[in-house]
Order: C-alpha cells, then sequence, then structure tokens
C-alpha cells in the first residue's frame, strides 16, 4: 500500500504536465493571434485618427473663420485675435464668443425661449429677427462644438491606435 500510493501522486503529477504541454500550443496560438490583431487594428485606427483630424482641419479652413481683433474680446480667447479657427479647441473657442454675443443680443434668451415669445402671440417684427438671429447663433455653435467633439474623438482613436499597437508588440 506505502509504494502504491506514492506512485499515485507521481502518475497525476505526470498527466498534470502533459495536459500543461498539450495546452501549450493553443495558447502560443491564441497569443499570436490576438498580436497579429492588436498589430493590424492599431495602425488603422493610428491611420484613421489622422485622417479625420485632417478632415475636420480642412472643414474648419474652408469656412474661413477668423476671431476679430476687437477690444471686446473676453481675455480667455484674446490669444486668439486674428486667427483663423483651424482646430477642434479653436472651433470650441469660437463657439463661446458666438455664446457671449447671442446672450448679448437676445438678452439672455435661448432660441425656444424666443420661440415660445413668438407662439404666444408677443412677436412683432423686431422678436422674429431677433428669433432668426438666436437660431442662426446655436446653430453656429452646434457645428463649432461639433467639430471639437470630432476633434477630440480622433484624438482618443489615436491614441488607442498607438496603445493597441504596444500591446500587439508585446504580445507577440
Amino acid at each position: 500500500p506505502g509504494a502504491a500510493s506514492q506512485n499515485l501522486p507521481a502518475k497525476e503529477t505526470s498527466h498534470m504536465r502533459g495536459i500543461h504541454r498539450s495546452g501549450r500550443p493553443l495558447r502560443d496560438l491564441l497569443r499570436g493571434v490576438v498580436g497579429a490583431a492588436l498589430l493590424g487594428a492599431g495602425p488603422v485606427m493610428i491611420v484613421e485618427g489622422v485622417r479625420g483630424r485632417r478632415q475636420i482641419r480642412d472643414e474648419l479652413a474652408a469656412q474661413q473663420i477668423t476671431f476679430p481683433w476687437e477690444e471686446g474680446l473676453p481675455d480667455r480667447l484674446a490669444a486668439l485675435a486674428g486667427r483663423r479657427v483651424e482646430t477642434g479647441p479653436q472651433a470650441r473657442a469660437y463657439s463661446e464668443l458666438i455664446k457671449i454675443h447671442l446672450q448679448q443680443a437676445t438678452g439672455g434668451r435661448t432660441y425656444a425661449q424666443i420661440s415660445a415669445e413668438m407662439a404666444a402671440g408677443k412677436g412683432d417684427e423686431k422678436l422674429a429677427n431677433l428669433q432668426q438671429t438666436a437660431f442662426m447663433g446655436e446653430m453656429l455653435r452646434a457645428g463649432l462644438l461639433s467639430s471639437y467633439q470630432a476633434w477630440r474623438l480622433t484624438s482618443l482613436v489615436t491614441g488607442l491606435g498607438a496603445l493597441l499597437s504596444g500591446l500587439g508588440a508585446v504580445v507577440l
């Protein structure tokens, strides 16, 4: 009985080693597939992020939006005076300038509030023009803020692409 019980753990250990060895090729195959997928996806994401950012720059440049040189430019935007809007952060800053001008023009009322006044029969030609101004300003802001969000998204995609590329190289 003593010899048999000593042989049993040896057989289990030998059997367990056999399973471990037979699982290694599968693990290596999976590691290779995952590494190759990461190495393939990473550069694609980097290229698409850079391409997206270039498209945002081109679209913003085509609009030929320039920050005014006026004295009334808020201090936080003063560094942008006279510069063209060509990046997402610049688009966001210009949307803030539009917001300031809209608040001044509308007395702080939104397009929805002015529209409600019109619907309640309180409107005249002056209020109708103000409604149009508020609408156009809000639409311009929405477009600029969309550019800003897209800019941030391209940064995320590019960064994740670099991370996936690095992980793929480590895994392989």
